[in-house]
């Protein structure tokens, strides 16, 4: 049996409560590329998104950057 797996689109709304930081700290991430870059929702739309995958990804490679640091 194949196994679906659904995809999530995340806003800056719900990014606080998942990452931890506030959207100016997401924002200032991103400008730095230390944070994914969100996508358009739309071509030539204002709203964007990340997937939620994406930023489990990012959350664990920061996991694991931060592993040996005490």
């Amino acid at each position: 049996m194949e196994t679906v797996r659904n995809i999530r689109t995340l806003r800056m709304k719900d990014l606080p409560a998942k990452v931890g930081f506030q959207p100016s700290t997401i924002y200032g991430l991103i400008a730095q590329g230390k944070f994914p870059k969100p996508y358009k929702l739309t071509p030539g739309g204002r709203a964007a998104g990340w997937q939620e995958s994406t930023i489990d990804a990012w959350i664990k490679s920061v996991a694991i950057e931060n592993e040996d640091v005490k």
